[in-house]
């Protein structure tokens, strides 16, 4: 049973921010992968929420290749009604039960594993996203995808990104390794629905982060200055910290999903919070102010080259007004995020 304040508070804002999509989860039996990642973490503690208070019997299927970190990471315990499928998404899905949804989350984007494991990033999202679309047309599965914003590459200094826009990936860069697999996997998803039927739902995600996130050795400007704040290290900066980002809280995030999931099948959405666009560097001060007695200082250690792990160009807005069509708007501000999520890890001996 989950008892973690901050994640049930936030799965409480999760189902009542889309209460429209509770219907549509009612009695349906659902396969999440990557079941150990923060938001399919995220779904599969919601999911449970909506059987314990609203009687949905969402029967839950959790694709992990840990069981022992599924169990230890939410506080679900083994007496939760789940059937746990400890697996690698690059094998075959050997599941007998007829499955209606399925939320491919499995996949991995930080630049440790762009580093040192670029074909694992790749088998993930093709040779796992072509298991998944394999085992979905047994039932004709709804297949609820979790791409990025990354696919659109670099853009010709478009104002805001479109889902209907594209731009351009090196194919020779080490770091387009998780952008083009996640293309191919999404023009796998419309291939499949073309041949097969397989109905479909793009989620073009950006910068979500919240409890549940890697915070040790993760590479990514978030998980690291969050790491920096719980275990009380100075911020140490490998640039300017010139370049923008916008981060959008883990219950915001799922709140998208579960709207544009439970709306017309067979479209790809944008989903990013664009209300709090923020340098890095802004980003680090903010952090380090905010935990004034922990007496965090910002360093500057710039590298002469560019890790290869890390995007290069400049970065572009997101369109989301496609989402918003349907209510979706983000309602966690940055400040309150950081806040809830640096409490959760202040609060727990693991991550």
């Amino acid at each position: 049973m989950i008892n973690n304040t901050i994640i049930l508070d936030d799965i409480n804002e999760i189902i009542n921010n889309s209460t429209s999509s509770i219907p549509f989860l009612k009695n349906k039996s659902i396969l999440i992968t990557g079941a150990n990642g923060m938001l399919s973490s995220y779904l599969v503690a919601t999911f449970l929420k909506l059987n314990q208070n609203l009687n949905t019997n969402i029967k839950i299927y959790a694709l992990v290749r840990n069981k022992e970190k599924f169990y230890s990471k939410m506080g679900i315990s083994q007496e939760d009604n789940i059937t746990v499928i400890e697996q690698d998404i690059c094998k075959k899905i050997d599941l007998e039960e007829k499955i209606d949804i399925i939320f491919h989350f499995a996949s991995s984007s930080n630049p440790q594993t762009i580093l040192n494991s670029p074909i694992d990033i790749i088998k993930a999202n093709t040779l796992g996203t072509y298991n998944v679309l394999e085992f979905s047309k047994k039932n004709k599965s709804y297949v609820v995808f979790s791409s990025t914003r990354e696919i659109y590459g670099k853009t010709n200094e478009l104002e805001a990104i479109k889902e209907t826009d594209y731009g351009i990936l090196d194919p020779s860069d080490l770091r387009s390794c998780y952008p083009e697999s996640k293309r191919m996997a999404e023009n796998m998803m419309i291939c499949y629905n073309y041949q097969y039927n397989i109905p479909y739902c793009i989620l073009r995600i950006a910068h979500s982060y919240g409890p549940g996130m890697i915070i040790n050795n993760d590479g990514r400007i978030m998980a690291d200055l969050i790491g920096n704040i719980v275990n009380r290290q100075d911020i140490i900066l490998k640039s300017k910290g010139e370049a923008k980002r916008s981060f959008c809280y883990v219950s915001d995030a799922i709140t998208g999903v579960l709207i544009a999931m439970s709306k017309e099948k067979n479209q790809i959405y944008n989903l990013s919070n664009e209300k709090e666009e923020i340098t890095i560097k802004e980003l680090a001060n903010l952090m380090s102010s905010m935990y004034k007695d922990k007496q965090i200082s910002v360093i500057y250690n710039i590298p002469k080259e560019q890790s290869k792990g890390y995007v290069s160009f400049k970065r572009t807005p997101l369109d989301t007004s496609k989402i918003e069509k349907y209510g979706w708007t983000p309602k966690v501000k940055l400040q309150e995020g950081i806040t809830k999520t640096v409490q959760f890890f202040e609060n727990i001996n693991h991550y």
